[in-house]
């Protein structure tokens, strides 16, 4: 069974490991490439690049089989990746089956090679796959083949992930046609990356002599050789379909002589050449089935005429010992043996069909659908029916199977269907009103929610007399305008709604309840939205889909009023499922969880995880365009940039985030941008900067809306919070910070009275910061000590240290009353230690009024001036490495110089003097 033919399909039944692609005995060692991909102190990415036919994976198998004799205490995983791996709960699914192997949970002992498939994971639940990278401790090489089949960004985002949680002692090889989208730029100048590229996988003169002689082909004269070799220009699959031609050609030094043709004309010809060779029924059976991705021999059976389907197996048989057009597929004990073609020649034997077969063709497509059908496996049954151009019969099983695939959450696959339907289709799709329905809402999960109001309007469903289409549009309406940031419209639309309950589509009713239960918290609403959300949680029959969306609402609310411990352990509960597997619930429609899920984990100062997390759920989110996850999450993951000193990235996030407002038509977007942009500055010391950011970002009724709604990206930043935060940052002197702490306790009493908790806390540091510039630090830090009281057991962090140099130096001298808790105690000793050193020992240029400015030796250099300003703006050394193009060993010798020129004994005090010295601003 395969991970995209039913939503919950079985466990399948393992107690070994599979086979697995090995090296073949007549193929022609790559001493060369396999020791640069096998060598112990290779980097934490091997990339095998080149065009199809260049024999990536062969170099990759013998690589493996290398490791496995030369490295007994090395450990391997392969997995060799397709289209349908881009559903990332499959994806998922594979690589922990993949790697399950590591850890014995596939019923073996060690590894002696890693679980590999081309069909499909289980979908049962597995093991974390990452927690089964960190844990593992012995040496692993990943294999990955195929890596262009992968293009869907939270998948990119998850093998980003696994490149960061690699052991020292592990590394991943991919092979690729493509250069995948992972960071390597970076990677590259970190030393982390071996490129093996087309020219490394030529074959040279030799190798070539040695592949023609392995084929029986030793006659060739060195110099038909050689130009055979230049004429193909070491290309693997060239030479090998050349061989095949050689095989029967009666003159092998004429026929290397008339040979010529662009890589895609040599393939076309000789591949013709060959398939022109082949009996009659071969020839018949290849046609066929170039339709099929995986053939399977009953399959194969049913798309030959009657009384030759007994000629299946023998031609099976004859063609994989010929190493002719297809290799056999990887199977699991007691697994009926498969077949693929090679990739190269598919879509060639498939052009050869449309041409020689055009009449056959769609009926080949039908009788695979119908086999498929049969087999309970709709989701190549469909695909099927669509390439076989039966609009009807598609349809027809659309309409049996897009409900369950829509409470899956199975948004994605919905989409690629709807859109592959004929012209005709899309007609028909009118007489279809509850498939047209879902059609936006799988719309909704995929491009948005301004695309599916289109199609939702477009389909005059008030017109529609279907009770079923009526439930779905209650339900779609107030969900799109919440998404639009609509929330009043959404909120008396979804009331009436509600009015209505229940209906006969429990899907659509339990999506009402949970977007009413959204809307209601975000109304200010909370006794209402925790009524919803107990109403949800007793529709118990609902999808793992549903139940995440209640249980993501009501981590948010927790968030909200304050408990983040709590709130962590919902979204936990969300994203990992109830079984503990990391990654092994929720994902395919719980996106907007694992944002909010990083926010939580942010705010503990769990910075890694957050990062992780905003790789895998950012980009599904921004793809919805879900405005205050867009905004939660650009603003987690510019933060979390600037606090690592990559400065540059931090302010692309903040500019990413402020054109999707632009594009989105959503001015609250773009306003958070910019006031988030303001609070950077003002850390970098350009106040004026960012009083004009703040002025740009002005908007009477937006901000005015945003204090009267809760939404869940203004808790503690709006434009009030940031404009105090500026007056707090430019009052140099008590008697300009002397009106702030009133002004701070009026809005300490509007957040009070409205319930909005988190907020009251970010104030009442404020407050603390505020009477500390006064110069009262004995109140400031009584603030502080009943603050810290309140946050202790939540575990709050960044609530305290984003606040910059101001709020570490209230941490570093904040003294705890006599009797204070042992655990209020380490709360606060944590978060000093989390703010860098004490500020007393060097803070800012005030700390180094005293020390004489030195008298330069010898001048700063204009690269070490650079430098310093890099370093004023809080670059750290391998942000300033990459900025300047050199090492991170230059950097720190331009900083070893610098401090010995100046006199100064860290990179702050550095700062300081240079800038006494007017040498940077």
């Amino acid at each position: 069974m395969h991970s995209d033919e039913l939503p919950s399909p079985p466990t399948p039944a393992a107690d070994t490991p599979p086979h697995w692609p090995g090296a073949r005995l007549d193929h022609v060692w790559r001493d060369a490439v396999c020791d640069r991909i096998a060598a112990p102190d290779a980097a934490r990415l091997v990339l095998v690049r080149a065009p199809a036919g260049f024999g990536k994976t062969t170099a990759m198998q013998q690589a493996r089989a290398r490791i496995a004799q030369r490295q007994p205490g090395v450990e391997t995983a392969w997995l060799t990746l397709e289209r349908a791996d881009n559903d990332v709960p499959r994806f998922l699914s594979r690589m922990a089956e993949a790697l399950a192997w590591l850890a014995g949970d596939g019923g073996g002992t060690g590894m002696s090679g890693g679980l590999v498939g081309t069909g499909g994971g289980s979908g049962h639940e597995v093991a974390d796959p990452l927690a089964l990278l960190c844990t593992h401790e012995t040496p692993l090489v990943l294999f990955l083949d195929d890596f262009e089949q992968l293009h869907e960004a939270a998948v990119l985002g998850l093998v980003r992930q696994i490149l960061d949680k690699l052991p020292r002692a592990a590394r991943l090889v991919l092979g690729s046609r493509t250069l995948p989208d992972l960071g390597l730029a970076r990677m590259r100048v970190l030393g982390q990356l071996t490129e093996i590229d087309t020219d490394a996988l030529r074959f040279g003169p030799d190798e070539a002599g040695e592949f023609l002689r392995r084929r029986g082909l030793g006659g060739l004269t060195p110099a038909s050789l050689a130009g055979l070799v230049a004429k193909t220009e070491g290309w693997v699959a060239a030479l090998w379909l050349a061989s095949l031609a050689l095989e029967r050609h009666p003159d092998p030094d004429a026929f290397v002589a008339r040979f010529s043709g662009s890589e895609r004309a040599v393939a076309d010809y000789l591949a013709e050449d060959v398939l022109a060779r082949q009996p009659e029924d071969v020839r018949d059976f290849l046609l066929r089935t170039s339709i099929l991705r995986r053939l399977d021999l009953p399959l194969c059976q049913a798309l030959l005429p009657r009384g030759r389907q007994g000629d299946c197996a023998r031609i099976l048989a004859r063609l994989e010992s010929d190493s002719i057009f297809l290799s056999a597929l990887p199977t699991a004990p007691g697994e009926a043996p498969a077949w693929r073609y090679h990739a190269l020649f598919a879509d060639f034997l498939q052009a050869q069909a449309a041409r020689q077969l055009p009449d056959e063709l769609a009926r080949l497509h039908l009788a695979a659908a119908g086999w498929y059908e049969a087999q309970g496996r709709p989701v190549p049954a469909i695909d099927h029916a669509l390439e076989g151009g039966d609009a009807p019969y598609a349809l027809d099983l659309l309409a049996r199977h897009a409900e369950p695939m829509l409470a899956a959450g199975r948004m994605q696959l919905l989409v690629r269907w709807f859109h592959a339907l004929p012209r005709d289709g899309h007609d028909l799709l009118a007489e279809h009103p509850l498939l047209q329905i879902v059609a936006v809402w799988a719309r909704c999960f995929t491009q948005g929610p301004w695309e599916a109001m289109r199609q939702l309007e477009a389909m005059d469903w008030p017109r529609i007399g279907d009770a079923a289409v009526h439930a779905h549009a209650g339900a779609l309406r107030p969900l799109l305008l919440s998404m639009m940031d609509r929330y009043d419209e959404a909120y008396e639309i979804g009331r009436r709604s509600l009015a209505r309950l229940p209906t006969q589509r429990p899907f659509a009713d339990r999506a009402l309840i949970n977007t009413m239960a959204s809307v209601a918290a975000v109304m200010g609403e909370e006794a209402e939205a925790e009524r919803l959300l107990d109403s949800a949680r007793h529709a118990s029959e609902g999808s793992r889909f549903e139940r995440g969306f209640t249980e993501a609402m009501q981590a948010l609310l927790d968030l909200q009023q304050g408990r983040l411990r709590q709130a962590g352990a919902g979204y936990r509960l969300v994203l990992h499922g109830r079984e503990g597997s990391r990654f092994g619930g929720g994902h395919g429609g719980n996106a907007w969880a694992g944002v909010l899920y990083a926010g939580a984990v942010y705010e503990q100062n769990q910075l890694a995880l957050a990062r992780e997390l905003l790789d895998l759920y950012l980009p599904p989110a921004r793809q919805i365009g879900l405005p205050d996850h867009m905004i939660i999450g650009h603003l987690i993951r510019s933060r979390i940039a600037f606090a690592h000193g990559e400065i540059d990235r931090a302010f692309e996030g903040l500019t990413e985030l402020e054109y999707l407002g632009h594009q989105r038509r959503l001015p609250r977007v773009a306003a958070a941008a910019k006031v988030e942009r303001a609070r950077l500055l003002m850390l970098q010391g350009h106040v004026q900067a960012a009083r004009d950011e703040l002025d740009r970002a002005e908007d009477a009724a937006l901000w005015a809306r945003v204090e009267r709604l809760h939404l869940p990206a203004h808790q503690c930043e709006d434009l009030v919070i940031g404009r105090l935060r500026w007056d707090l940052a430019v009052a140099t002197s008590p008697e300009g910070a002397a009106a702030l702490p009133a002004r701070l306790q009026t809005e300490i009493t509007r957040g009070e009275r409205a319930g909005r908790q988190l907020r009251v806390f970010k104030l009442r540091w404020l407050l603390a910061l505020a009477q500390q510039a006064t110069g009262d630090v004995a109140t400031a830090q009584r603030t502080l000590q009943a603050l810290l009281t309140d946050t202790c057991a939540e575990g709050y962090m960044r609530l305290y240290l984003d606040e910059g140099p101001a709020a570490a130096r209230l941490l570093h001298r904040g003294r705890l009353g006599d009797g204070a808790p042992p655990l209020l105690d380490d709360y606060l000793q944590r978060l000093r230690e989390a703010s860098g050193p004490a500020p007393s020992d060097h803070d800012g240029p005030q700390d180094f009024a005293g020390v004489p400015l030195p008298e330069l030796a010898e001048p700063l250099t204009r690269k070490e001036i650079r430098i310093l300003e890099l370093l004023a703006e809080g670059y750290s050394n391998n942000a300033m490495a990459e900025k300047l193009f050199v090492s991170d060993s230059t950097v720190r010798t331009h900083l070893r110089n610098i401090n010995q020129k100046l006199g100064a004994r860290s990179r702050t005090q550095a700062v300081a003097l240079a800038r006494r010295l007017g040498v940077v601003g």
